[in-house]
């Protein structure tokens, strides 16, 4: 259980192409359907200072940057989001829905770009101690799925998307790893079935864990 006694924080995580913001409308609903207050955040992201570091790590045209250089701009958005957003609002009462955590950085730069956990744990106890969410579902697909729904989208693939198979399947493996180990937070939701049995999926995880 996170520092928090009344807000609860709840993380959509997983890989390219999970369908993450559909999931993250089903929490919504759900927790709103009981009578809970939400704010539904990102990252990177969630104030306009984030918003603008998301914009440079998410750019294709940003191009290669050093791995620790990556872990460090994603920790500093964050920072933004959790003295401005999250914090204030779980000290509210309010139920705090995160579109990716410190998880995305433990599967993207600890796993993706193989900086191991250490630098992202450091960065952890610094940007937001005593801060673990209550509740983090893992959205899971197949490298190969996700990379077809990305082509389906319009635009092009942000910087992440565009990432190499090898880079992409680290990540997907860093992320059941972590909930391999934290079996009482981490939920694995099969994201590869149709949009109604995820949903399912996510609404009996829901009442099993918060309900």
């Amino acid at each position: 259980m996170s520092e928090h006694s009344k807000g609860r924080m709840i993380c959509l995580e997983g890989g390219e192409g999970a369908g993450k913001s559909t999931a993250l409308e089903r929490v919504r609903d759900w927790l709103e359907r009981r009578g809970r207050k939400t704010l539904v955040t990102r990252e990177p992201g969630g104030t306009p200072a984030a918003e603008k570091i998301r914009k440079l790590l998410l750019d294709p045209q940003t191009g290669d940057i050093d791995p620790m250089t990556e872990l460090l701009l994603m920790f500093a958005a964050r920072r933004e989001n959790v003295v401005d957003r999250i914090r204030p609002a779980l000290a509210e009462g309010v139920d705090v829905i995160c579109d990716r955590f410190t998880d995305a950085s433990y599967a993207y730069q600890g796993g993706g770009r193989e900086l191991g956990p250490t630098p992202v744990d450091l960065l952890a106890g610094l940007v937001h101690p005593g801060l673990t969410p209550d509740l983090v579902l893992v959205l899971d697909v197949p490298v190969e799925i996700g990379l077809e729904r990305i082509k389906q989208r319009r635009g092009g693939p942000d910087r992440f998307e565009g990432g190499r198979k090898a880079f992409l399947e680290r990540v997907r493996n860093a992320y059941l790893d972590r909930a391999r180990a934290h079996p009482d937070r981490y939920v694995v939701v099969d994201a590869s079935s149709d949009i109604e049995h995820v949903g399912a999926a996510i609404r009996a995880t829901l009442e099993n864990r918060l309900g």
